[in-house]
């Protein structure tokens, strides 16, 4: 079972090696994203290594990591995915090579995922191994291995990033961002070869990857440029599948934005997309979601859209899941939480209201900010239309909050709803504006002194 513990990565503000880019990708029927690369000189058949930083912006569903190879048995394809359950798979085309017990579902921490191939070793176990954040994983409840000298499917006919070639037809893609994707021909290597255990902290840390053995057909992508997202660094490049200058995030192992969690459990579930980042609700239920990002202290900001009023938008407390019971949410709610719907409002643990008067028409003309303050001496959220905070109203006391920790959260009714937090957002970006520090893209410069939600700000003034 998946632990969420303090040495997972959640991004450092100090690693030698500063990250600056990641992809974000999202199944989407016949425009899921997605890499893709034609072999054209044979490479090694025996030996191989797949690096990759992921980050999951959802579980409970089967999605691909990487495949090479498009020959559907074991010797013309191998792949790693998640399965449905959250566990990892590595696998040919007809056997299950390793099958992980553990599960993936932490969606608020990169994993440093690493597949090493090597069927000429005359140790069986070492011939496919899994490392996840430099420690080798040894505990499966499948494991079938290569005989030695097998040929592999590695290196073979086509590679791809983020799909399967032999099961393109179901568009069992990945969901959510990658950063740091190594491919290496010939070369079966240790996860040291890509990262490191930070000294302090003794979190797994990306070192550059740039000097590593590449093959014939390897390759190392950093998602550095926008206008051509398959570009590599060293080796050859992919073609991208619907990606495009749009899908480039901030995001990454070395700093880590806030995103929507979909382990926190409401009565009515939405659909989740877009690197966790939108929420949809074609239902008359009211749907919650929370973010992966609690807050006790400092001044943060992000920013949301709205196709319209079915929507509440604000901050919720830690344990509280019943923002979204059926029927009227205003009256549903749990416990203290502040939220736009038409007219700014707070309520408390009992479901009073305490209704401001501000009115105001949620479209999608419109971005609302939200500016968290718990650091000065009368805690305050503010709200924000289109840059300008709504007066008379739009800034509201919470120092009842000051024991708590507190979550930005959204729920909806027929409704689309889109969050930037400043890593990445579907929203159409025209300003770029950062925080004082230089984080975040934001459609509206945050106010003087609020940060965006990202690990570098966290460990600066999060407390």
């Amino acid at each position: 079972m998946e632990t969420f513990i303090g040495s997972a990565n959640r991004g450092s503000i100090s690693t030698g090696y500063d990250v600056e880019n990641s992809v974000k990708m999202q199944t989407a029927g016949t425009s899921s994203e997605f890499f893709n690369h034609n072999i054209s000189s044979a490479g090694s058949r025996t030996k191989g290594t797949v690096s990759m930083w992921i980050k999951r912006g959802d579980t409970g569903l089967l999605q691909y990591l990487w495949e090479q190879g498009n020959t559907d048995n074991d010797n013309g394809r191998i792949f790693a995915r998640f399965l449905a359950d959250d566990t990892l798979r590595v696998g040919g085309g007809s056997t299950v090579l390793l099958n992980t017990e553990r599960v993936f579902r932490d969606t608020s921490a990169w994993y440093h995922i690493v597949v090493s191939i090597d069927t000429t070793s005359g140790t069986a176990n070492n011939r496919v191994r899994i490392y996840v954040n430099g420690v080798e994983e040894t505990f499966f409840n499948i494991r079938n291995n290569f005989s030695q000298n097998d040929t592999t499917g590695t290196n073979f006919q086509k590679q791809f990033v983020g799909l399967s070639g032999v099961d393109e037809s179901s568009f069992q893609s990945f969901n959510g961002y990658m950063a740091e994707v190594v491919f290496q021909d010939g070369v079966a290597s240790a996860p040291t070869e890509f990262g490191k255990f930070d000294d302090d902290s003794g979190i797994w840390i990306p070192i550059d990857a740039s000097g590593v053995t590449m093959g014939t057909n390897g390759s190392y992508m950093k998602f550095e440029n926008a206008s051509s997202m398959g570009a590599a660094t060293a080796g050859h490049a992919f073609s991208v599948q619907n990606i495009n200058q749009n899908d480039q995030c901030t995001d990454t192992p070395t700093n880590n934005f806030c995103t929507w969690n979909p382990l926190w459990v409401y009565a009515t579930q939405p659909t989740i997309s877009e690197g966790a980042t939108k929420t949809v609700n074609a239902s008359s239920d009211w749907t919650g979601a929370k973010s992966t990002i609690g807050l006790t202290k400092g001044k943060w900001y992000w920013e949301y859209k709205a196709l319209n009023n079915s929507s509440l938008i604000g901050i919720q407390t830690d344990g509280e899941s019943n923002i979204a019971a059926s029927g009227n949410a205003q009256s549903k709610l749990s416990t203290m939480a502040l939220f736009l719907a038409g007219e700014v409002e707070a309520v408390d643990a009992g479901g009073s209201r305490d209704d401001t008067g501000v009115t105001f028409t949620f479209n999608a003309a419109h971005t609302f900010g939200i500016a968290l303050d718990m650091e000065s001496s009368t805690q305050t959220i503010s709200f924000y239309q289109n840059g300008s905070l709504i007066t008379n109203g739009g800034s509201i006391n919470i120092d009842g909050l000051a024991d708590k920790t507190v979550f930005p959260f959204n729920a909806v009714n027929n409704n689309t709803v889109t969050v930037n937090f400043g890593g990445y957002t579907a929203n159409a970006i025209s300003s770029a504006a950062t925080d004082a520090n230089g984080y975040g893209t934001f459609e509206f410069a945050p106010p003087t002194g609020f940060y965006a939600l990202c690990s570098k700000n966290l460990a600066e003034y999060g407390g």
